[in-house]
């Protein structure tokens, strides 16, 4: 079991699931990987749903408000980077051509964010802990394993991590794809591939994966509907 107490930063180390039915996510998860959940208030009726995994928090989930919705903004995954300080890291992003696109706010006594979007398209968040380090558990069947970024300009947006987090980048080639894996020192932090032709006007994002022990025996022995929003296994 990777247990983990603290993240370095440069690290992923949390996701969330913006969803517009969250009974229905609650439903699918907890099926699909054996999850437990803990609704914890936000104020006017809404909750941020604490998903569990072995007594360990590892994702979280919440509605999507009202202006979200409006915005056509589709249900989805976001991952966390963790930080030293949100507010310093947020304000390299524009230097570096990317968008600020919620400034560092304090989320109650958990941590502090910010929400930027890079000079490819791709959406992520920036976490400054404080009582919440992110997921307890790691890398393990039922926890988040990888993230990986899909953008349409691989080199521009490497030259952003990079500026941005000190992440170096490391591309190989496999078969027609080329992949790239980000890292920080020795330890990898997460990889980035190109968006295909055949994807369509699929937009730049970070995609979130998730540990199974058996993919096959995942999908036969659960068969829920899945809610509508972008993860792989």
């Amino acid at each position: 079991m990777a247990v983990v107490d603290m993240y370095a930063p440069g690290r992923f180390c949390w996701v969330d699931l913006g969803t517009t039915d969250t009974a229905d996510a609650k439903r699918f998860y907890t099926a699909l990987f054996g999850w437990t959940t803990e609704d914890r208030p936000m104020g006017d009726g809404s909750y941020y749903t604490m998903l569990f995994s072995g007594g360990r928090s590892v994702a979280a989930l919440y509605r999507q408000d009202a202006q979200q919705q409006a915005m056509g903004i589709p249900p989805h995954w976001l991952s966390y980077i963790a930080v030293e300080s949100a507010d310093r890291s947020a304000g390299l992003v524009g230097t570096l051509g990317g968008t600020v696109l919620m400034e560092p706010f304090d989320v109650l006594d958990v941590g502090r964010m910010a929400m930027i979007q890079d000079p490819t398209g791709a959406v992520v968040a920036l976490w400054e802990p404080r009582t919440h380090q992110g997921a307890e558990v790691v890398e393990e069947p039922n926890t988040l394993a990888w993230n990986e970024l899909e953008t349409g300009d691989t080199a521009r947006a490497a030259a952003f991590y990079a500026g941005l987090l000190g992440w170096g980048a490391e591309s190989s080639r496999f078969g027609t794809t080329d992949y790239t894996i980000f890292r920080q020192g020795e330890r990898m932090t997460g990889g980035m591939m190109a968006i295909p032709a055949e994807w369509g006007p699929v937009p730049p994002h970070w995609l979130v994966y998730f540990a199974v022990g058996c993919t096959p025996a995942t999908w036969t022995t659960t068969s829920p509907t899945p809610p509508r929003a972008r993860a792989s296994w």
